[in-house]
C-alpha cells in the first residue's frame, strides 16, 4: 500500500506541474507580466531606480519560459516515473527503487525551479522581500509548492 501511496503523490507533483504550465500558457500575457514585475522591481518603493533592476524583454522571456520548461518537464518526468513506479510496486526493492529515479529527478527540477527561481533569482537578487504585493502571493506560493514537493521527496526516496 505505501508503494501506491507514493505512486500517486508522485502523481499530484506531475498534476501540479501540468496545471501550473497551462496557468502559464493559458494567461502568457499575464506569466510575462509577472516576471517583469520582478524583473524590474516597480513593486518596492525605487525598487526600478535599482542599478540590477530590468524590464528587458529577453530577459523576461528567459525568466518565464524557464518557469514554463520547468513545470512542463516536472509533469512528465513525474508521469513516467508514476506510472514506472505504479508498475514496479510488486517488483524487488532495487528494481523499485530504479523505478522512483525519474519521479525524483522531476521533484528535483520543479525544486530547482522553485528554489532557484523565485527564492534565489527573483528574492534575493530583484529583492522581491521587499515587495508588500508580491512576497506573499509570489514567494509564499513558491515557498508552499517546495515545501510541499521536497517532502514528498524524501517521502518518496526512502529506500524499501
Amino acid at each position: 500500500m505505501l508503494r501506491r501511496a507514493k505512486s500517486i503523490m508522485i502523481l499530484t507533483v506531475a498534476i501540479w506541474g501540468f496545471v501550473g504550465a497551462l496557468h502559464n500558457l493559458i494567461d502568457w500575457d499575464g506569466t510575462l507580466a509577472a516576471v517583469k514585475m520582478a524583473t524590474s522591481m516597480i513593486t518596492i518603493p525605487d525598487g526600478s531606480e535599482s542599478w540590477q533592476a530590468t524590464s528587458n524583454l529577453i530577459v523576461v522571456w528567459i525568466g518565464a519560459l524557464f518557469i514554463l520548461g520547468a513545470k512542463l518537464t516536472t509533469g512528465v518526468m513525474c508521469t513516467i516515473g508514476s506510472i514506472r513506479m505504479w508498475k514496479a510496486q510488486g517488483a524487488n526493492s532495487s528494481v523499485y527503487n530504479a523505478a522512483k529515479q525519474i519521479a525524483l529527478t522531476g521533484c528535483a527540477v520543479a525544486i530547482i525551479m522553485l528554489f532557484g527561481g523565485f527564492i534565489i533569482i527573483a528574492e534575493s537578487w530583484f529583492e522581491l522581500w521587499r515587495s508588500e504585493t508580491m512576497l506573499a502571493p509570489v514567494l509564499g506560493s513558491a515557498f508552499r509548492y517546495a515545501g510541499m514537493i521536497s517532502l514528498i521527496s524524501i517521502f518518496v526516496a526512502l529506500k524499501d
